[in-house]
């Protein structure tokens, strides 16, 4: 009798297993064809990526050709053609190409527009910094101190690629707004900086400036900034950094 019982326990275990496969196969063959399309897609979205990315590529480089042939005014509309596709790296860069340009032709709200906007998209700290600098530049001859300081002290910071730039434009906004004694203690440091990314010409510079600021002559607010365009190197709102290597726009 038990033997029978174990039997038919043992049929009606192997039936509930039956009718559970039934019931767990369509999960399953639906899980299973998630998981091949959500392979299938992210391969085929990073295909798609690469492709655009290697696009917007050519057409920079194409715009940057013509910059130098036909010069910047004629370049316009392909870095406008750039900025207008989803490759963040190349879109952040063309902006700030469009944001230059703009910037020669005097049109300054114009430029800093495309600067802060290159900045928002930017794909890394290194383009979107790059893009803040180049808008606190523009506004240099025309924004008050306190603008000017808003948009420089997040990049004066320690880890900034740009913090010595942005400590350089700092004091020169100082010396600007008439803080001289403010701008000098800014010059004396960077004139003495054993930071590695401070070059001997922005040493040059504060040194010079120091010197306006002692003999009187930074007073004049326009015979410094034309004192200081005449240095070796131009000033900070003159003077862009070094221009981002081409693997960081990917």
């Amino acid at each position: 009798m038990v033997d029978v019982f174990d039997e038919v326990e043992e049929q009606l275990r192997a039936e509930r297993y039956r009718t559970l496969a039934k019931k767990s196969l369509p999960w399953v063959a639906a899980v299973t064809a998630a998981a091949v399309i959500g392979v299938g897609g992210y391969w085929g979205w990073t295909s798609y990526q690469t492709g655009l990315t290697d696009k917007a590529s050519q057409a920079y480089q194409a715009a940057l050709q013509t910059a130098q042939t036909q010069g910047p005014a004629k370049a316009f509309a392909g870095f406008k053609a750039v900025a207008d596709t989803n490759a963040k790296g190349y879109k952040s860069l063309a902006l700030m190409q469009m944001g230059a340009i703009r910037l020669e032709e005097k049109k300054t709200q114009e430029a800093v527009g495309y600067f802060d906007e290159a900045a928002k998209v930017a794909p890394s700290p290194m383009i979107g910094d790059l893009a803040r600098l180049k808008s606190a530049f523009a506004l240099m001859d025309t924004a008050s101190y306190k603008d000017i300081e808003t948009r420089l002290t997040p990049l004066a910071g320690e880890k900034s690629p740009y913090r010595v730039y942005a400590k350089e434009a700092l004091a020169f906004a100082k010396l600007q707004a008439g803080d001289l004694a403010g701008a000098r203690s800014e010059f004396v440091i960077l004139a003495n900086s054993l930071d590695a990314n401070t070059s001997e010409a922005i040493r040059q510079r504060a040194q010079a400036a120091m010197q306006l600021i002692d003999s009187g002559s930074a007073k004049d607010l326009a015979a410094a900034v034309k004192a200081a365009a005449t240095l070796p190197s131009a000033p900070p709102m003159m003077q862009m950094p070094p221009a981002v290597a081409p693997n960081a726009a990917q």
